[in-house]
């Protein structure tokens, strides 16, 4: 059954009924079927919604009954709830978003513009623009420090990383980084913030209380040349110890000690691994592989794919409701 019409353009395809908060499904953006596949907690498809076009970047509210998608091509963030992944309004005129973060406060989402060289600021729950600061050209990631003072943007064509402190309302540094910078990941105690520099084949890491430079990861699994290692997504655990690096055409996950800056393993998922997530005990690596329209499951304990799911075309990103 198809319900369109007052959704203005957003028709949902028959999925399960309502489930409780934390129910651990999985939903993953498609940006070319514009669509989100709903897998449940046994890593099987149970639903798919059709979403806006080309969704990619997700995120959670803060209490986590609603997730945000940035629908690219549609110029806006359109708002989902949780339990029954049904549009519940939309945030308009956000020109060309790609990926957001939240700030602590809950209210605000700090959106990359990749066309228009901004990073804007809006009120999740009325829609209103809040502010807007001047990017480099194509800017993807975005990253809220804890104390919700700092965002780091990562420009991809610029090769720089801005950032913005929020309480002066101004960009008040822009650190260049190596080729090509894609996505963040802070560290728990809020004192590095890892960049991937996806056309230079590694990670940079930036002191944030200096916002300099400090350190490099290069990655290169075995039989791949270095312009194929392109990494993307990435993630560190809650305690620290490990980060997961999407390596994208090289078709890996790149398994990282933190402390000692050392790749620990590869482990071979599907093509153009670019989307990350992990379960709320950490047990579980989503990855999501843009060129092979999967989803690739790694156990974190043994380090293997368990299994890999066909989903819709091109997924880009996964949340897990799980918390």
């Amino acid at each position: 059954m198809r319900l369109c019409g007052f959704l203005a353009g957003f028709c949902v395809v028959a999925v399960p009924t309502a489930l409780a908060q934390g129910s651990g499904v999985a939903i993953v953006a498609n940006e070319r079927s514009n669509t989100l596949t709903v897998l449940s907690p046994d890593h099987t498809v149970i639903g798919q919604v059709d979403s806006c076009a080309r969704p990619r970047g997700m995120h959670f509210s803060a209490n986590r009954d609603e997730f945000f998608v940035a629908c690219a091509d549609d110029d806006q963030i359109a708002v989902y709830e949780t339990a029954t992944r049904t549009l519940l309004r939309r945030i308009r005129n956000v020109p060309a978003p790609e990926t957001f973060d939240l700030h602590p406060d809950g209210r605000r989402l700090i959106v990359s513009n990749e066309e228009d060289a901004t990073a804007s600021v809006y009120d999740v729950q009325t829609g209103e623009l809040l502010a807007e600061y001047e990017t480099g050209e194509e800017p993807e990631g975005v990253q809220a420090t804890a104390d919700g003072r700092l965002v780091f943007v990562a420009s991809e064509a610029a090769n720089l990383v801005h950032v913005i402190d929020l309480e002066k309302d101004e960009v008040i540094a822009d650190i260049l980084v190596d080729t090509r910078p894609r996505r963040f990941a802070l560290s728990p105690d809020g004192k590095e913030l890892w960049v991937s520099a996806e056309l230079a084949g590694m990670v940079n890491i930036i002191d944030v209380g200096t916002l300099q430079l400090s350190a490099d990861i290069r990655f290169l699994p075995t039989g791949f040349r270095p312009e194929q290692v392109t990494p993307v997504d990435l993630m560190i655990t809650a305690d620290g110890s490990r980060a997961y690096v999407a390596l994208g055409r090289a078709n890996h996950v790149a398994v990282v000690d933190v402390q000692r800056r050392e790749v620990l393993r590869y482990i071979l998922v599907g093509k153009r691994a670019w989307g990350l997530e992990l379960s709320a005990d950490e047990k579980v690596l989503y990855v999501a592989n843009g060129l092979s329209d999967d989803v690739t499951v790694i156990d974190t304990g043994t380090l293997e794919a368990v299994t890999t799911i066909p989903v819709g075309r091109v997924p880009y990103d996964v949340l897990i409701d799980d918390r």
